[in-house]
């Protein structure tokens, strides 16, 4: 199964503020649910709650210690490690790894792939995701998705594979942008 990262930051890797995206760009929503439709997506129980309900077409898995209730269709898992474990025993083939910050800082070390929308310019976050260390990791893909609205920042989406894994190649579901 590959182990996949997709975060949307901005130019200092900023990824919220106050428990939600500080920005909304359709194109960069179209492509996340496209490339994780039917696949089983994991996230830390704030980011869950931030998102406030189940994404449809896809499988929640939501890591958390809490006793809290989840929807029905929601699965549980008391570590990252665990919730990957359960995405393999049900199949899957690429499991996304989609937030917050202390679950992308754990995953960062066992990713295979990375989904990254670069969003240009700088938002007021509160919350980051970590370094990379571009020396562990390759470009494979990367396209300039430009904003028609002035509202609506552009973004860079970059696929990076850490060196020495042997993937599947990158398809994109949609047509995105121009070649970087």
């Amino acid at each position: 199964m590959i182990v996949s990262i997709i975060v949307a930051y901005d130019s200092n890797r900023g990824i919220g503020r106050s428990g939600r995206l500080p920005w909304h760009i359709p194109a960069d929503l179209r492509l996340f649910k496209a490339l994780t439709w039917g696949h089983h997506i994991v996230m830390g129980r704030r980011t869950f709650e931030s998102i406030g309900r189940v994404l449809p077409g896809r499988t929640t898995i939501v890591v958390t210690s809490s006793a809290a209730e989840l929807p029905p269709d929601c699965l549980r898992a008391s570590s990252l490690r665990s919730a990957l474990d359960l995405a393999q025993q049900r199949g899957e083939t690429e499991c996304f790894i989609v937030g917050g910050a202390v679950v992308y800082a754990e995953a960062i070390q066992l990713a295979d792939r990375l989904y990254v929308s670069e969003i240009e310019g700088k938002f007021d976050c509160d919350v980051f995701f970590p370094a990379i260390d571009a020396s562990q990791w390759k470009e494979q893909l990367c396209r300039f998705v430009a904003s028609a609205d002035t509202s609506v920042p552009s973004f860079r989406f970059r696929v990076l594979e850490r060196h020495g894994r042997v993937l599947s190649p990158v398809t994109l579901p949609i047509e995105v942008g121009d070649q970087c």
